[in-house]
């Protein structure tokens, strides 16, 4: 074998550019990918498998190094060691409950809330963790994912579709981070995409479900019976017709009381534009009753139990389960608002698009439309809060459509 290895010399590697391996011999190998990259890997067989390790990158680790620590290598092999188990025990493992928060805490800062790290943490937490979170990160396998999915893909298929996504992101991680190697086991194309049916073909239905819009009168006064800040965050809600994670984020220094304006900042909305919320009596009513139990160590408008925290992220939801309105979410109250829109008044569609804070998909519209017709959307909200507390039990009164104003 001595005649074979040293193929290489200092000068080779230096200008040596085709992608590929190049042999130095015994096992060593300049790797150089498509795109330039350059580093050292020894191949070896263990069980009758081909077995790849990363010796470090050739811009820095240089050639007698390589050379040193192939030789351990073959050393290790002799001796029927499996030199990757090796590398493993002496390096630091961590768990993948280790690995999420340390993915968590990197990706943070450019996370447009601190309710999207709350939410992986909550969706990680709840399912992978029991499964796999003492695991070492390096001994997660398929068996492991699916152990974790199979139970939700048939039920609730966005959110085992969406948590499949957060672990194959945490194990990329892992993996750049050196915890380990090979084929990512919650990968989703020619992979999971074998062993799973597509989403899609799951849960065609992806609508959020939506009370209709003649119930909500009778809807409003039954949760007007209900104590507490989440109670009240919900109906705030509903009056305004934005999204969960605008109200639970609402802080007194955005509202504009005498100007019956909401704004909320334009890294809190999902275009990340900022967005005006024209408030209805009713909604400063929610306002003022928000106030009377306002903590004022929390610039939040619906404060949590914990000190300086929001409400949490299901709370507006638990208020449903509890009112026995499983059949219904929290989001789906922007499509009953849309449909009361479209049905029962006037109101341009442009007016109310814009009171949902949609993006505008037509380019040149978007670039002529320069005002949020807030004097507008003020009428129009004001006309949804006279029909959430119009009494509509007597099922003969017609319906009479609102006439737009302003």
């Amino acid at each position: 074998m001595a005649q074979k290895l040293k193929r290489l010399n200092a000068r080779k590697v230096a200008t040596l550019s085709k992608p590929g391996r190049h042999a130095d011999g015994g096992g060593l190998y300049l790797s150089i990918s498509s795109n330039g990259g350059r580093r050292w890997v020894f191949l070896y067989r263990r069980n009758g498998h081909l077995r790849e390790m990363g010796l470090g990158s050739a811009r820095i680790v240089l050639l007698a190094a390589a050379r040193e620590s192939a030789d351990e290598i073959r050393r290790q092999l002799a001796a029927g060691l499996d030199p990757l188990t090796e590398r493993h025990k002496k390096a630091v493992s961590l768990s993948f409950d280790e690995c999420a928060e340390n993915y968590i805490a990197a990706n943070r800062s450019g996370w447009r809330s601190a309710k999207h790290a709350s939410q992986w943490k909550a969706t990680l937490g709840t399912y992978a963790s029991p499964v796999i979170g003492k695991l070492p990160v390096d001994e997660i396998d398929v068996r492991h994912v699916t152990k974790i999915l199979e139970p939700l893909w048939a039920t609730t298929t966005e959110t085992a579709s969406r948590l499949r996504g957060r672990i194959e992101m945490v194990l990329d991680w892992a993996k750049v981070r050196g915890y380990r190697t090979g084929e990512n086991p919650a990968r989703w194309r020619g992979h999971l995409s074998q062993l799973l049916p597509k989403p899609s073909k799951v849960q065609r239905v992806k609508h959020h479900s939506a009370l209709p819009y003649n119930d909500i009168a009778a809807f409003i006064g039954k949760l007007r019976e209900r104590q507490g800040m989440a109670s009240l965050a919900l109906e705030f809600t509903i009056l305004t017709a934005v999204r969960t994670g605008e109200v639970l984020g609402a802080k007194w220094s955005e509202l504009d009381i005498p100007g019956k304006v909401w704004t909320i900042s334009a890294h809190r909305m999902k275009a990340g534009v900022e967005h005006r919320v024209a408030l209805s009596a009713q909604a400063l009513d929610v306002l003022q009753r928000a106030t009377e139990r306002r903590d004022r160590a929390s610039d939040y408008v619906f404060p949590g139990e914990k000190p300086g925290y929001s409400l949490a992220n299901m709370a507006m939801l638990s208020v449903l389960r509890r009112m026995k309105r499983g059949d219904i979410t929290v989001h789906g109250f922007r499509s009953t608002f849309r449909d009361w829109a479209a049905e029962a008044t006037n109101f341009p569609p442009q007016v109310v698009e814009m009171a949902l804070a949609h993006t505008i998909e037509n380019k040149a519209e978007a670039a002529y439309r320069r005002g949020d017709l807030l004097a507008k959307r003020h009428a129009l909200m004001s006309a949804w809060a006279l029909y959430c507390f119009t009494d509509r039990s007597n099922k003969v009164v017609p319906l009479t459509k609102i006439e737009a104003t302003g």
